[in-house]
């Protein structure tokens, strides 16, 4: 099993920043990806970042140029660096991780809320 945590989740005013953290615990060497999603009001819960194990990362297109992801293995962590917030990034943010042998997102953590207001 694998446990994941976020946090540094708020209350941001457009065009401003904050830093997602996802720590991850338990079966570290079952994790293939990590992706970060979000679910705002209203809305279906969407991918809007991931990251191999290898390094390699993908964004939905709303957030390229603004988000990016990045992970420390020596910290068993991953970050979301969200730059030039909109108010259409209100959501609440999840960490999933895609277990190697199934290729799915089997693993969430409990998520982190980020509203964007003035």
């Amino acid at each position: 099993q694998v446990q994941l945590v976020e946090s540094g989740g708020g209350l941001v005013q457009p065009g401003g920043s904050l830093r997602l953290s996802c720590a991850a615990s338990g079966s570290i060497f079952s994790i293939y990806a990590i992706g970060w999603y979000r679910q705002g009001p209203g809305n279906q819960r969407e991918l809007v970042a991931a990251i191999t194990t290898d390094g390699n990362t993908n964004y939905e297109h709303s957030v390229k140029g603004r988000f990016t992801i990045s992970g420390d293995n020596a910290k068993n962590t991953v970050y979301l660096q969200m730059n030039s917030l909109k108010p259409e990034d209100t959501a609440v943010y999840y960490c999933a991780a895609v277990d190697i042998n199934s290729r799915n997102y089997d693993y969430w953590g409990q998520g982190t809320q980020v509203t964007v207001s003035s």
